[in-house]
């Protein structure tokens, strides 16, 4: 149960924008801010990409998308599509007939980018596929990428010019009667991004994927992500994001949830409060809360769990938290369950004791929200 009616300051107001779907997945509109990925193997190595998305779904990806830049990756997408438990979107650039087998092959949906797939002839025929296939389109607009004409007018790239190349293609979606679209702006500069995307925010009410492309390696692409799209969902802007990392794609959804569940936008598994450790610490705070990382991986339930050092905070975290657990003396420290202190346990047994009561919880808000018949 929400109660943000007594905590004003952290309502987020989502901008109104109209949905769509991505294959099963409903995006824009009242539905759940949706979290993608792309893989990074080969597509023409059907076994390993399909591998990448079940790994990406099962780390909680709503959608993938998958490169199609030749003949032959079309052609593995139909299979890759076929095995996939989530929606496939296929991200073509550069040959418009490639849109085209991808929409044949089954892709939920179709990234088009408006710098190089090609003038509108070409752009009419991709919307026809997607129309005969059931395909939505996204409209990926990349600062890297932009139309000449635009450069040449701008003089470089900016806010303006990549609303203004997003505008023109909605434009074209639409003289087409084609409406199941979203739209991003994505540039690696989170200054042009976070800009870009408030123009956008107020130029249309169509759904806006969120991404801040080629943010980096994993420590300074989640830095950077978590800025540029932290401040924008906060501003309630954004149906669908990304966050791009040169790293495993996994780690993209995990970066991607962790940023969505600390502005309570999405809740999946258990979010852990941990303390950054000191001479107070009456346990080894870090290790235990990576190894309690890789233990309560398996659990989806969205649940809290608070892993302090000492007592000087660690009783009131306990306060707001499922789970606790704080530091003592004498090689033990207090559990506490549902924010009350509960009973003692040893240092050298608690994260086995931890995980059985993160289980436990887990498994009892469960039976509330889905009761045996």
């Amino acid at each position: 149960m929400s109660i943000n009616h007594i905590r004003p300051w952290r309502t987020i107001e989502r901008r109104k924008s109209r949905q769509i779907h991505v294959g099963s997945v409903p995006v824009g509109g009242d539905a759940p801010i949706a979290v993608q990925t792309m893989t990074n193997t080969l597509t023409t190595d059907v076994a390993a990409t399909v591998a990448q998305v079940q790994a990406a779904a099962e780390a909680g990806a709503d959608i993938v998308r998958v490169s199609v830049p030749d003949e032959d990756s079309a052609k593995a997408l139909k299979e890759i599509v076929r095995e996939s438990p989530v929606p496939i979107v296929a991200d073509i650039h550069f040959h418009y007939k490639r849109g085209i087998e991808a929409a044949e092959a089954g892709a939920a949906c179709l990234r088009i980018n408006p710098g190089n797939i090609g003038d509108e002839k070409r752009v009419a025929e991709v919307i026809r596929a997607a129309r005969d296939h059931n395909c939505s389109i996204r409209i990926g607009v990349n600062a890297g990428s932009l139309e000449k004409h635009l450069l040449d007018k701008y003089g470089e790239p900016c806010p303006e010019a990549m609303v203004e190349s997003g505008l023109d293609h909605i434009r074209i979606l639409q003289d087409h009667d084609f409406h199941e679209f979203k739209i991003s702006v994505k540039a690696s500069d989170v200054f042009m991004s976070a800009a870009a995307y408030q123009q956008l925010a107020e130029a249309t009410d169509a759904p806006i994927h969120l991404g801040i492309t080629e943010a980096g390696g994993f420590v300074s692409g989640t830095i950077k992500s978590a800025i540029g799209l932290g401040q924008l969902l906060w501003m309630g802007i954004g149906d669908t994001l990304r966050v791009s990392l040169s790293a495993d794609p996994v780690e993209e959804v995990k970066v991607g949830f962790e940023i969505l569940k600390s502005l309570g936008l999405r809740h999946r598994g258990v979010n852990i409060i941990s303390c950054p450790s000191c001479a107070r610490q009456g346990f080894d705070v870090i290790k235990t809360v990576e190894k309690l990382e890789k233990r309560l991986e398996h659990v989806k339930t969205p649940m809290s769990l608070s892993i302090i050092g000492c007592v000087v905070n660690g009783p009131g975290e306990a306060l707001m938290t499922d789970v606790g657990f704080t530091g003592g003396g004498a090689g033990s420290g207090m559990v506490y369950l549902a924010g009350k202190a509960s009973h003692k346990m040893s240092n050298d047994q608690m994260v086995d004791h931890i995980v059985e009561q993160v289980e436990k919880k887990a498994a009892e808000l469960e039976e509330v929200k889905n009761p045996a018949e």
